[in-house]
């Protein structure tokens, strides 16, 4: 009796294991949810739901973009990293939430990001424009500014989507490397379009943006490009100089988006999971919508190769941070 007890324990414990590789084989059988850490209508919210789209196909189900903004991102983070490492739950964040938050903002988290956190594959990567006002503000080149700025210490307001954020990041580098600007930094918490528009009224008087959303601010001569984050000229911008090109070479941020999960989704689908990414990333239709909007679809060849340009990534703007001295309260 004992003996078939012990031998059914054994059928029942085969049969439970698989069913659950069949499970993870079949991957996915239900709805996929991506958080998004922005309310709708970002370059980081649009980047996804173009992603979103082909993944339904792809995969077969569907995808369900969700939008968790606040907290720079925090609250999106720990929602995604806390779900059941089941490859249901994933979200697309960029560089001022998946870096800088979990550089400058660690101690706000409640998880520890490198430890529960792992990335999937990078969706794009979008030049940024150093913007400024036409409204009551002289400069027209990038080194007017920097000399208006030193005429004027304390009263060039530059604005961001707050702290941590890849604008107020980027331009505490900028003053530092400038010199030690005294720049008053204005943040705001309705993000990109908020921005522009106070930059466009002349309220603040300069930001980074990616070159996909003021276009028609620009085109309208209520803001102008003074220089661009890039390695070269952009065909669409020829006389938009690079920051090299300005006298800050090396100094090269831009707005990329990625997607990630939480670090106990087993591997064979974060395999997947990259696959489809990568796949969507191939398609002749994004690849015209990147294109447009001047952005650039990465095209890392796995997972790990992810995982080894953000660890890079990170390591980068932790040194950029340091030198410039950026720190926040925690």
């Amino acid at each position: 009796m004992r003996r078939l007890s012990a031998i059914l324990l054994s059928i029942v414990g085969l049969a439970l294991a698989a069913g659950q590789a069949s499970a993870q084989g079949a991957y996915p059988t239900r709805p996929i949810r991506v958080l998004i850490p922005y309310a709708p209508g970002g370059l980081t919210d649009v980047v996804a739901r173009h992603y979103a789209e082909h993944l339904r196909k792809s995969l077969g189900q569907n995808v369900l973009v969700e939008n968790k903004p606040g907290a720079s991102g925090i609250i999106a983070i720990e929602e995604m990293a806390r779900a059941k490492p089941d490859g249901y739950t994933i979200m697309v964040g960029n560089i001022s939430t998946n870096c800088l938050t979990p550089v400058l903002l660690a101690k706000r988290m409640k998880i520890d990001y490198d430890r529960d956190v792992q990335i999937i594959a990078r969706t794009a990567d979008a030049p940024v424009f150093f913007l400024a006002t036409t409204t009551n503000f002289p400069p027209k080149t990038f080194a007017e500014f920097i000399a208006y700025a030193k005429a004027h210490p304390g009263d060039v307001r530059y604005a961001s989507a707050g702290i941590g954020a890849y604008q107020h990041v980027n331009t505490e580098i900028l003053a530092k490397r400038a010199g030690g600007l005294q720049l008053v930094h204005i943040p705001f918490k309705d993000g990109g379009s908020g921005i522009l528009r106070d930059v466009a009224g002349g309220d603040t008087h300069v930001s980074w943006f990616n070159v996909t959303n003021p276009v028609g601010m620009i085109k309208a001569g209520k803001v102008r490009p003074l220089a661009v984050a890039a390695e070269a000229r952009l065909p669409a911008w020829p006389d938009v100089p690079t920051l090299a090109e300005v006298g800050f070479a090396g100094f090269r941020p831009s707005q990329w988006s990625a997607a990630f999960a939480p670090a106990g989704v087993p591997r064979e689908i974060i395999d997947k999971l990259h696959e489809a990414f990568a796949a969507a990333a191939r398609t002749p239709e994004l690849q015209a919508i990147f294109e447009k909007g001047g952005m650039v679809a990465p095209n890392d060849k796995s997972p790990a190769e992810a995982r080894a340009w953000l660890k890079k990534e990170m390591e980068t703007w932790r040194r950029d941070i340091a030198d410039a001295g950026i720190k926040v309260d925690e």
